[in-house]
């Protein structure tokens, strides 16, 4: 998928260790935006304020 099937040892390893860091910074930020659009009306809704 990202051609890492090529990469072999310590290139392979950080590539993919990269790949992991970025996906995490960008589910981190995404779900933090999220939470902070959405997450106020959603607990106004659960306690029935709205």
């Amino acid at each position: 998928m990202f051609g890492l099937e090529s990469a072999t040892g310590v290139v392979g390893a950080l590539l993919v260790i990269g790949i992991v860091l970025l996906e995490a910074i960008v589910l981190y930020v995404g779900y933090g935006l999220l939470e902070k659009l959405f997450g106020p009306a959603l607990v106004d809704a659960v306690r029935g304020e709205r």
